[in-house]
């Protein structure tokens, strides 16, 4: 009886390894780092949000990802320069916030659907920890990637062909 426990442990063993996720194909083209080439359109329900945006996304291969976004060129710096947050204005730290996205999380690839998902462990935005944001995306060749945000600004999604918000992505070498 002995043996027969031994050996339906290792079997449970052997299946649970290889059962382990592992990434696909199509996750493994998102990992790298990515600089912000262009945003078209405006999030609904905002408008004249964006004015030459810098920003970065990265993936990792454990499932990991990031991004950060700067809207505006010109923004501001905190006078005085030399100490910055610590003796910023309330007007100052407003305005640099307004200007700035980041969050990070995971994501998972939805083929089928032509969706990433971010999820999101943390966010610039209090409040957002847990959510998730859902994203159409699109390879242009192996140096490109569109992401298609399919949220409607009131709750609800988009169908892909009337969402004119998109970010596109240019891989970092």
């Amino acid at each position: 009886m002995r043996k027969l426990a031994t050996f339906t442990l290792i079997l449970v063993c052997l299946a649970a390894t290889s059962a382990a996720p592992r990434p696909d194909e199509l996750s493994k083209k998102f990992v790298g780092a990515w600089r912000l080439v262009s945003i078209e359109g405006n999030p609904p329900g905002r408008t004249n949000v964006y004015d030459r945006p810098t920003g970065m996304i990265m993936y990792d291969p454990s499932g990991h990802m990031c991004v950060n976004i700067v809207f505006k060129a010109d923004r501001k710096p905190f006078a005085p320069y030399t100490k910055g947050l610590l003796i910023a204005t309330t007007e100052e730290k407003a305005a640099a916030f307004d200007g700035y996205a980041a969050y990070f999380g995971t994501f998972t690839v939805g083929a089928k659907a032509g969706t990433v998902t971010h999820h999101l462990e943390d966010n610039l935005v209090p409040g957002r920890r847990g959510t998730d944001n859902v994203r159409w995306f699109e390879f242009q060749g192996d140096d490109r990637l569109l992401l298609i945000p399919v949220e409607d600004g009131k709750g609800g999604v988009l169908a892909r062909k009337d969402a004119s918000y998109k970010l596109l992505w240019e891989r970092i070498k």
